[in-house]
């Protein structure tokens, strides 16, 4: 008899957050759940992870309402799966002890049957209160090590021993646990090391305890290593559905059926030709979305620079809407000191959003000159411990930059400080707002912040990238079926003109012209971004008194009213790029004259978004 292999069906998370930094409407996605069930999948990974704050930053839904619809269609008894970051939850930051609990409380009442639980830096700390309230809330709870390779010449960490001392550790420390999972975010480990963990983990654990391989295609790599781990003795994989699989997502269905013929392996009692059906299902449902050409590639590079495939395109995404695409490769080629210097944490949500945040800031502002705050935080220490201690130079860096000092404090406990991680918090903010204090509402703004309250305040914008031909949707209109006029600036040869794009090809016209602004071409001599970003231009003299946009991205906050004072170096406007917030400062001391922006607005590098006289 075959040994019976279950697998998770990863489309709906991770192959969404792969192939659409995770912006997809429910309403489009919601029949092939159904197609995918009637072809005999019991196991989805259903929310958690990108798919949680995506919802409320891009999509203008509740993550929540999502998750108990897909319930409704993928049926009672499906084991519907998350992701979670152990301390940080769903966020990029850490959670305190009553968000970590106030998480697993919900996230079981809307549906989910397991939690998988991983942290990034393989604190086994940071996994502790989260597992136990996974637990405690009645969910089943998936106790993960993080694995990727390491750049060449780097050793102390990410080897086979390395995952044998975090699994004991795991097991000492007494956290309940119903299964295990072996976690490559950035699909960069070696099919040999996959065996040797899975056969050390299954020599540790035992044959009683359910035990799991996930890993991406990123690298090329990925079917050899599920291979290898179910030789090693792994009772699971992760697989993902054409289109959203391949290149940076999860391998295909069909490929990994293919791949185990002749093998001793019954992949989830799944069948060739049902699976063609929920795929072709899918295809349709997902037919109008802009699908990137790197998130169906394979990177040669990314073993030298571990990024995740469920960051890669997220990121992508940000660089084309704010036209620095054609930077990728240079952030890339950086990313790889970045991560050598870093105290060796798994490229996985969040540090791999740390490293390339600081790879990203090396290419823009010159090697270490700006020191991203996620990064900094995490090598002071702020995150949890890092498996082995980074750069000296670069923590004295963070430390100065961020004025802020190395700490060895549970990162948990550091959160349970800040009055600002507290539910009451929250609170405090629905009750101004004059919004419904539920704890749905009260964690949606713990763990969204501004971007919580204005989707509970009905002003969350829609932003899913569709084809052309399909037009730009909003949520009313999709229940109508019918598109709106989309006003876009179009950037050609580096030259920005403002547009109006009418539903269909034949109704393209061009509304109004404006002179060129001078602009970086992107990667491909054509960008698109929203027309609301074209500022009445001010051009730049070089004048002390200008403020200047520090690069592209979209306007966070206004700092400062016409009419302040303000210090030279103190911040005036806030933007938002690369889920970073960039500080544009006053370059002298003075007052405040005119502020060019509002909040919202998309702005490119060089702008004069503000004056100080």
């Amino acid at each position: 008899m075959k040994k019976y292999i279950d697998v998770m069906d990863t489309t709906f998370r991770d192959g969404f957050q792969s192939v659409f930094g995770a912006r997809v409407l429910t309403n489009d996605f919601l029949p092939a759940v159904s197609a995918a069930r009637d072809a005999g999948i019991t196991h989805f990974e259903f929310g958690g992870g990108a798919r949680f704050q995506s919802l409320y930053f891009y999509l203008n839904e509740d993550a929540f309402e999502m998750m108990d619809r897909f319930r409704e269609a993928a049926g009672k008894d499906a084991n519907l799966q998350t992701l979670s970051r152990g301390v940080n939850t769903v966020t990029l930051d850490t959670g305190s002890r009553e968000i970590v609990d106030a998480h697993a409380k919900l996230f079981a009442k809307h549906s989910t049957t397991t939690i998988r639980n991983f942290d990034a830096l393989n604190d086994v700390a940071n996994l502790e209160y989260s597992g136990e309230r996974i637990k405690h809330h009645g969910a089943k709870h998936e106790v993960v090590v993080t694995m990727m390779d390491l750049p060449p010449k780097c050793e102390g960490a990410h080897d086979a021993a390395f995952y044998e001392k975090i699994l004991r550790n795991i097991l000492e420390s007494g956290i309940p646990f119903d299964s295990v999972c072996f976690k490559d975010a950035s699909g960069t480990s070696n099919p040999q090391k996959v065996f040797e963990t899975i056969k050390m983990a299954r020599r540790v654990l035992g044959d009683s305890v359910h035990l799991r391989l996930h890993t991406h295609e990123t690298a090329g790599v990925s079917v050899a290593c599920y291979l290898a781990a179910l030789e090693a003795g792994a009772d699971g994989i992760d697989l993902a559905a054409h289109p959203v699989s391949g290149g940076t997502s999860q391998p295909d269905i069909l490929t990994m059926l293919h791949a185990v013929k002749g093998k001793n392996y019954d992949l989830g009692g799944l069948e060739v030709e049902k699976i063609l059906k929920y795929e072709e299902t899918l295809a349709e449902c997902l037919k109008d979305y802009f699908i990137p050409p790197e998130a169906t590639q394979v990177s040669p590079l990314i073993p030298f620079s571990p990024m995740p495939g469920g960051a890669l395109t997220a990121n992508t995404q940000m660089m084309r809407d704010n036209n620095i695409l054609h930077k990728f490769p240079a952030v890339i080629k950086a990313m790889r000191e970045v991560v050598e210097k870093g105290g060796f944490g798994t490229s996985v949500t969040p540090v791999s959003q740390f490293y390339f945040q600081q790879a990203f800031n090396n290419v823009m502002f010159g090697d270490w000159k700006k020191i991203a705050d996620g990064y900094g935080r995490m090598v002071l220490g702020y995150f949890g411990k890092t498996p082995v201690a980074p750069d000296a130079r670069i923590v004295e860096l963070a430390s100065a930059q961020l004025k802020l000092k190395p700490t060895t404090q549970k990162a948990i406990d550091l959160a349970d400080a800040d009055e600002t991680k507290s539910l009451s918090y929250a609170k405090a903010i629905l009750e101004k707002e004059g919004l419904p204090t539920s704890e749905e509402n009260v964690f949606i703004v713990a763990a969204c912040k501004e971007k919580g309250v204005a989707y509970l305040k009905g002003e969350g914008k829609l932003m899913v990238r569709k084809n052309a031909s399909a037009g730009l949707t909003t949520e009313s209109n999709l229940k109508k079926g019918k598109s709106e006029m989309a006003k876009f600036s179009v950037t050609v040869n580096g030259n920005k003109y403002n547009v109006e794009v009418n539903d269909g090809f034949d109704n393209f016209g061009v509304s109004e012209v404006k002179a060129p602004a001078q602009s970086a071409p992107s990667a491909t001599g054509v960008s698109v971004e929203k027309a609301e970003a074209v500022l009445p231009k001010h051009e730049a003299t070089g004048g002390a008194g200008e403020v200047l946009a520090a690069m592209s991205g979209g306007v966070f906050k206004i700092a400062k009213n016409v009419g302040d004072a303000v210090k030279k170096g103190e911040a005036v406007v806030i933007l938002e790029a690369m889920k970073m917030e960039i500080p544009c400062e006053a370059q002298k001391d003075g007052v405040v004259k005119e502020i060019l922006v509002k909040q919202g607005a998309t702005v490119s590098e060089g702008d004069v978004i503000a004056v100080v006289e």
